[in-house]
C-alpha cells in the first residue's frame, strides 16, 4: 500500500471511530451502571454514621422500649434493611447521639447514651436473621458472609464519659467503637466547632486523658465536630490514627468549620486516618442554604397563594416539575468532587470514605444519594472518574477497617 492509500485508510479510520463515539460512550456509561451495583453487593460498604438509634428514640423508644421495625421498608426515614440490601450497605456505625443540652443535666448524657445502646442491641435481637452487632473487622466480615447486616456503634459526643475516665472503657465494654470527642457545644473534654466560646483552647486537660485511654482500650478518636485547635492537639497527642466519621472538605463550604480544611486533611492522611465524607448538602456546597432559601420561599408563598397543602394532586404535581428545573440540593458529583479532593491532597485514595450522615441531616441530602439504597449512585461515579474498582474498595471498607484495626493493634500493645 502506498503512502497515499494508507493515509486514506487511517483517515477512514478515524472517521469511523469519531462517528461512534458517542455510542460508546452510552455504552460505557451502562456498563458503569452495572457494574456499580455489582460492586456494590461484591465489597463491604461501611458507613461511618448513620443516625437511627437517635430516630428510634424519637419515634419513643424510651417510653414505649419498642424498637422501630426497620427490618421492612420503613420510608420516613433514610435507612431499612430492605433498601440497605438494595444498596449494598453492610456496616452503618450507628450513631449514639447525644444532644449538647444533656451534657448540662448530671448524669443525664451517661443514662441516654446507655439507652441507646441498649435499643441497637435490642434491634439486632428482635430481627437477627437480618442485623447483627459488629465490635471488629472480622465481625463485620463473618456478619456479610452470612448475610446479615451489621451494626457496629460510635458514640457521637463525648459527654458520657461525664469527668469519670473509667467510663471509657465501660463504654468500649458496651460495644463503642468511636467517640466523637464533641458535638454542638464544648463539652468537659474539648471544644467545638459550632461553638465560639473556646473554652479550652482545644482539649481541656481531662480530654487529654480521654484521648490517651480511648488508645489504650482501642475506641477509634472521631475529630468530627471538635474545634481547629482540638484537632491539632489530637494529633499531637494520639497513639493510633484517628477519623473523621462524618465530615467534609471546607474547600467547597469556605468558612464552616465543621468540615476539615487542606491542611488537616493532609495531617489526616499522614496519620493513616480517614475522612468519611458526609452528604449533607450544607456540608458539600456552600451555595446550597443561599438556593434552598430561595426554594423554600417560593414554594410556601405558592402554596399559600393557593391555599394548598404539599399534599394536594394540583400541588405534587406542581412541586414535582419545578424542583427538576429547580433543584436546590447537591448531587451525586459533588460528593465525588470531595472524594477527588481527599485524594488529591494526601496523594491516593487511603484516607477516604463515607460517612452519610443518613437520618441525620434532614432534607438536606443530595439528589441521587437522598437514602441507603443509592450507594451504587456514588460508585458509578467514581467509576465513570477513572476509580479503580481497589479503589473504590478502600473508599468502601479497606481504609476504616485499616484504621480499626490498628486502633486495636496499638490497645493490645498498650
Amino acid at each position: 500500500m502506498n503512502q497515499r492509500n494508507l493515509l486514506a485508510s487511517l483517515a477512514l479510520i478515524l472517521f469511523i471511530s469519531a462517528c461512534s463515539e458517542p455510542k460508546e460512550k452510552q455504552t460505557d456509561q451502562a456498563d458503569f451502571s452495572a457494574k456499580a451495583k455489582e460492586l456494590a453487593q461484591e465489597f463491604i460498604i461501611v458507613d461511618g454514621h448513620v443516625d437511627l438509634p437517635y430516630r428510634m428514640e424519637q419515634g419513643g423508644f424510651m417510653v414505649q422500649q419498642k424498637v422501630l421495625n426497620v427490618s421492612v421498608d420503613a420510608a420516613d426515614g433514610n435507612f431499612d434493611y430492605p433498601r440497605a440490601k438494595a444498596g449494598g450497605l453492610d456496616a452503618p456505625f450507628m450513631s449514639i447521639y447525644i444532644p449538647s443540652q444533656y451534657q448540662y443535666i448530671d448524669g443525664y448524657a451517661k443514662k441516654f447514651a446507655d439507652s441507646l445502646i441498649t435499643m441497637t442491641k435490642q434491634l439486632a435481637n428482635t430481627y437477627p436473621d437480618q442485623f447483627a452487632m459488629a465490635y471488629s473487622p472480622a465481625d463485620v466480615e463473618a456478619n456479610f458472609k452470612a448475610g446479615k447486616i451489621s451494626l457496629p456503634m460510635g458514640m457521637e459526643n463525648g459527654a458520657p464519659v461525664e469527668d469519670d475516665i473509667t467510663l471509657v472503657e465501660e463504654f468500649q465494654k458496651k460495644g463503642i467503637r468511636y467517640i466523637t470527642l464533641t458535638h454542638g457545644k464544648d463539652n468537659k473534654i474539648s471544644d467545638s466547632s459550632y461553638d465560639t466560646t473556646r473554652t479550652h483552647g482545644g482539649l481541656s486537660e481531662y480530654g487529654k486523658q480521654v484521648v490517651a485511654e480511648m488508645n489504650r482500650v482501642g475506641i477509634m478518636v472521631d475529630i468530627s465536630h471538635v474545634s481547629d485547635d482540638t484537632f491539632w492537639q489530637v494529633m499531637e497527642l494520639s497513639t493510633a490514627p484517628v477519623i473523621a466519621s462524618h465530615s467534609s472538605a471546607r474547600k467547597f463550604t469556605p468558612g464552616f468549620e465543621r468540615n476539615m480544611g487542606d491542611d488537616m486533611i493532609k495531617a489526616l492522611g499522614e496519620n493513616d486516618g480517614v475522612i468519611m465524607i458526609n452528604f449533607g448538602s450544607s456540608f458539600l456546597d456552600g451555595e446550597y442554604r443561599a438556593r434552598r432559601a430561595e426554594y423554600d420561599e417560593h414554594v410556601i408563598n405558592w402554596l399559600a397563594e393557593r391555599e394548598l397543602s404539599k399534599n394536594d394532586p394540583e400541588a405534587v404535581a406542581y412541586l414535582e416539575e419545578y424542583t427538576k428545573q429547580n433543584d436546590p440540593w447537591s448531587n451525586v458529583e459533588k460528593v465525588a468532587d470531595h472524594i477527588d479532593h481527599v485524594v488529591k491532597l494526601t496523594g491516593g485514595t487511603d484516607n477516604v470514605g463515607i460517612g452519610s450522615d443518613f437520618d441525620g441531616v434532614g432534607d438536606s441530602l443530595p439528589t441521587g444519594l437522598k437514602d441507603v439504597s443509592m450507594y451504587p449512585n456514588l460508585i458509578e461515579e467514581l467509576l465513570e472518574r477513572g476509580y479503580s474498582e481497589e479503589d473504590i474498595a478502600k473508599i468502601c471498607y479497606k481504609n476504616v477497617f485499616r484504621v480499626w484495626n490498628k486502633v486495636e493493634e496499638v490497645a493490645a500493645n498498650s
